[in-house]
């Protein structure tokens, strides 16, 4: 069944729009049918890269505009869908599901969901985290992204009794997301390339180019270490 893939963390600064960019890639190379989805309308750096194909939507409390998050589940009737979240929108975004019973209606149309919660494994990343799994219990699926590219030591969060035992709970995967070196990563950002134009750049050295194609390997592998993709990618 198509998933709609939302790609949160709720905090700023947690690398959200990274793992978007990367899974965004990672349904190109696979040639999987999908919709990239931008709902961040203060800093839409997604859309900026992936401006060809990704479409937009807004996520708000305001009833008069609710509907703007809708085309999210119209589009995942035929295909997946990697949705960008903005920071601070889980309340709009469970508004969203909540009130339309999207959970119920998806069952019925065979749209899944599932959450992808980057975290920089400080203390109230982690928090966010437990609020985001609490709020929807075993309604909608949790991954728990481990970012190295801002935290290199998760032996707090594994030794965490209040963390495994929701992660155990709800029988959450985790995976790690790699680092992309800073070097590489600021040229990609500054230059709004999509990792296939990184991959070919000209201006990045061989030994460069080769740090981006193994970013991708890393990543690529711990997506699918969720066994989710299976359907998708086929």
């Amino acid at each position: 069944m198509p998933t709609i893939h939302l790609i949160d963390g709720e905090k700023g600064g947690v690398g959200k729009s990274l793992v978007a960019r990367t899974m965004i890639q990672y349904c190109l190379d696979k040639k999987m049918p999908f919709v990239p989805v931008e709902t961040d309308r203060s800093n839409p750096d997604v859309a900026g890269v992936y401006k060809g194909i990704c479409q937009l939507a807004v996520f708000t409390e305001d009833e008069k505009q609710a509907d703007k998050a809708d085309r999210i589940f119209e589009l995942a009737m035929s295909k997946t869908v990697v949705v960008n979240l903005a920071a601070q929108s889980h309340r709009a975004v469970q508004s969203w599901i909540e009130k339309n019973q999207l959970i119920e209606l998806g069952e019925s149309e065979g749209v899944s969901f599932c959450k992808w919660f980057v975290s920089t494994g400080g203390y109230d990343s982690l928090n966010l985290f437990r609020q985001s799994v609490n709020s929807s219990g075993d309604k909608i699926s949790h991954i728990l992204v481990k970012n190295f590219g801002l935290c290199d030591d998760w032996e707090h969060v594994n030794s965490d009794t209040a963390i495994q035992n929701i992660v155990k709970k709800y029988n959450i995967k985790t995976i790690d997301f790699p680092k992309l070196a800073y070097k590489e990563r600021n040229i990609i950002d500054q230059n709004r390339l999509t990792f296939a134009e990184a991959r070919a750049y000209k201006e990045f050295g061989i030994i460069s180019k080769q740090r981006v194609v193994n970013f991708l390997k890393l990543a690529y592998a711990a997506f699918e270490t969720v066994g989710i993709w299976y359907e998708e990618v086929k």
